[in-house]
């Protein structure tokens, strides 16, 4: 028993000593003196990064999920000992009033410009900010979206929570996944492919730096909304015909079913020379695949699915 005391806390020394650590979030600086251990996550994408990554434990609760999505059996039991604080976006009071130390979020992932809730206003209440990298484009440049940005964030978790070895092995073991999922790729041309999300008086899509973007290219194929210089925005339905994806990616969350878009664009005469829709080649996404985080692999080896013989 003492040589386990012993251990415990060389291994506590250990980790008190690799602090303070400073990672960069999005165009900030962002110092921690010590782990959180109060922390909060924004939607399920960014709590299942912090579930992979073993810190429930230093979590008191989540937010933004029930409002818009429904958990899945691995997320149920992944947060089961954790309240949902909000629904939706939190605000500072629901924050505050839950001691938190640290959030884990997003610009249009629980934080909105110029809102109640960024990192100026949560600094005051001693909550530190960790943004996720996809949503950087909100605040200023960024590069285009690339499965980086996901790897870039479970490393920086793992620096902010001491757990760096454990987030290291997590990316490797992605990478290798990714390059053989990816290894027989061959198109003559990358497929062109749509990224449908919501909408049908004018639809809501992914852009050069929104993560389906990476996630198609690393399937060998193109989206075919890249020059869209923003991540995620609506747009009119006239590009989408005129570039005529064989491929349209539905993103599956919300009150409207994926087999209700892809209805939706079977049934409008205005779609029915577009090759995805003539040729019934759609792929489906539920969000939690289609967003930064640990399901980015398997989305990968859905496309790639969804791209063959083209």
């Amino acid at each position: 028993m003492l040589k386990l005391a012993v251990t415990a806390l060389l291994l506590s020394a250990t980790a008190a000593a690799a602090f303070p650590v400073t990672v960069k979030s999005c165009n900030r600086d962002v110092t921690f003196d010590a782990a959180p251990t109060r922390a909060i996550s924004n939607d399920v994408n960014l709590t299942e990064m912090m579930l992979v990554l073993g810190l429930a434990d230093r979590m008191v609760g989540y937010t933004g999920i029930s409002g818009w999505k429904t958990l899945d059996p691995v997320m149920r039991e992944g947060v089961k000992e954790l309240p949902e604080l909000s629904s939706q976006y939190p605000s500072k009071e629901v924050l505050a009033g839950a001691d938190a130390d640290f959030f884990f979020a997003g610009w249009n992932y629980g934080m909105k410009v110029g809102g109640e809730v960024t990192p100026e206003t949560l600094a005051p209440l001693g909550i530190k900010v960790y943004e996720l990298t996809e949503s950087c484009i909100h605040i200023g440049p960024k590069a285009k979206s690339s499965m980086a940005d996901m790897y870039d964030d479970l490393l920086n978790l793992g620096t902010i929570f001491g757990v760096e070895e454990k987030a290291k092995a997590l990316v490797d073991g992605y990478k290798a996944q990714l390059a053989e999922v990816t290894k027989d790729v061959a198109h003559a041309a990358p497929p062109r492919v749509f990224v449908y999300d919501s909408g049908e008086d004018k639809p809501f899509t992914a852009g050069a730096y929104a993560m389906p973007t990476a996630l198609i290219e690393a399937a060998g194929g193109v989206n075919i909304m890249e020059d869209l210089d923003k991540s995620w925005a609506e747009i009119g339905w006239e590009p989408v015909v005129e570039r005529n994806p064989q491929v349209v990616v539905i993103v599956n969350y919300g009150d409207v079913t994926a087999e209700q878009k892809i209805a939706f664009m079977k049934g409008n005469p205005a779609f029915a020379n577009i090759d995805a829709v003539k040729n019934d080649r759609f792929v489906v996404l539920d969000y939690v695949e289609a967003t930064p985080g640990p399901r980015n692999i398997k989305a990968v080896e859905t496309l790639v699915e969804g791209l063959k013989g083209l």
